[in-house]
């Protein structure tokens, strides 16, 4: 699969969540305390990113 969402546990023992494209981190989000609200913040993606506005500043 090309793409993925990963959840890991950083330095200070917090859940992130990263979105790898081919091996390349696109983004990763905040810490969250607990991984259900890592899994929370991927539902939430998948949920509003299709629909999300799209804001060009250049």
């Amino acid at each position: 699969m090309a793409h993925k969402f990963e959840i890991w546990k950083d330095k200070k023992g917090e859940f992130r969540v990263r979105f790898k494209y081919n091996s390349e981190v696109i983004f990763s989000t905040e810490g969250y305390s607990s991984k259900a609200s890592a899994k929370n913040a991927i539902s939430s993606i998948l949920k509003n990113g299709p629909a999300a506005e799209i804001e060009d500043n250049s």
